[in-house]
């Protein structure tokens, strides 16, 4: 599992004149992540988004095809082009019940609370039963390097 939390106001604060799409830049980061555990477990992967609706599926379809065109300041074109099985991401919408995009929505909102309380960013003090028991049976699913899930599996950008 690779979650991407992006801390909108530290990011406005520390990055005055950043002209990338916040999702965007999101997303690059998650691709990274899935492209190093693509490799280190020799494996193929596919990418599938829930749809946003026309134009903001248009331009996520041109994002992810730019990443997988030109690649990243840290990873090279022919790593995408190694491990992802396809040079477009599809889009489903939400009735389409898709189990994946249907399991991502399960996990988003507990995945972020936790890595918002483990960094101070807020207080919570009333209790999240369901959202608990999520993020403790996804503790060890996380993406992890030498026991380190930051950076990996979990990722807070400003």
């Amino acid at each position: 599992m690779i979650t991407v939390v992006i801390d909108k106001l530290e990011h406005l604060r520390r990055y005055k004149s950043w002209r990338y799409d916040l999702y965007h830049f999101g997303i690059e980061v998650l691709l990274e992540r899935y492209v190093l555990f693509l490799e280190k477990n020799r494996l193929r992967g596919d990418v599938m988004a829930e749809s946003r609706g026309g134009k903001e599926d248009m331009r996520l379809k041109k994002s992810f095809r730019n990443l997988y065109d030109s690649g990243t300041q840290c990873i090279e074109q022919n790593r995408f082009a190694r491990v992802l099985t396809s040079k477009a991401i599809k889009t489903k919408l939400k009735p389409y019940n898709i189990a994946g995009l249907q399991l991502a929505d399960l996990l988003a909102h507990p995945s972020r609370r936790e890595i918002l309380l483990e960094n101070g960013m807020i207080k919570d003090t009333r209790k999240h039963i369901f959202a608990e028991k999520i993020v403790e049976i996804i503790q060890n699913k996380y993406n992890q390097q030498n026991g380190r899930k930051y950076g990996f599996g979990k990722n807070l950008l400003p």
